[in-house]
């Protein structure tokens, strides 16, 4: 097992299949087919994101390096969480910018929804986690790969 130590940016726990990207996450990209037609398993529909492209996010702990693209990330985070359609979790890392932060933050307070988010895991996270691995998120940010 390998453990790495972020920056809890919303809090709790969680356990779930890794989704890995390499490539920054364009949250609008990724998640405006799911939310407009009603994507049940919430593909991503980032055809620029070879990673996630066409791959189930829901439930999943999304592994990232960032988010990048339009200043509506925000609202698409907390949209996903609003309908039940965001991942177990976010992991980056790099540090999160303010636009997804936000987003992520608002469906914690303003939903049901349980998403936490984990940033400033370092490069060697993302060299470390695979597609498909077990991934743990503790109470204080710390995150185990199995």
């Amino acid at each position: 097992m390998k453990q790495f130590k972020g920056r809890v940016v919303v809090p709790g726990t969680c356990e779930a299949e890794a989704l890995v990207s390499h490539g920054g996450f364009n949250t609008l990209a990724s998640y405006q087919m799911a939310l407009m037609f009603g994507d049940k398993q919430v593909k991503c529909g980032d055809q620029n994101n070879a990673d996630l492209y066409k791959k189930p996010m829901i439930g999943k702990a999304l592994c990232l390096p960032m988010t990048i693209g339009s200043t509506t990330g925000g609202m698409v985070l907390y949209c996903a969480c609003a309908m039940g359609k965001q991942p177990a979790c976010m992991l980056f890392s790099m540090p999160i910018d303010s636009l997804a932060a936000s987003g992520a933050i608002l469906g914690d307070v303003w939903t049901d929804a349980v998403m936490p988010v984990v940033d400033s895991l370092g490069e060697e996270f993302l060299e470390a986690v695979k597609t498909g691995d077990t991934v743990r998120i503790l109470e204080d940010g710390v995150v185990e790969i199995e």
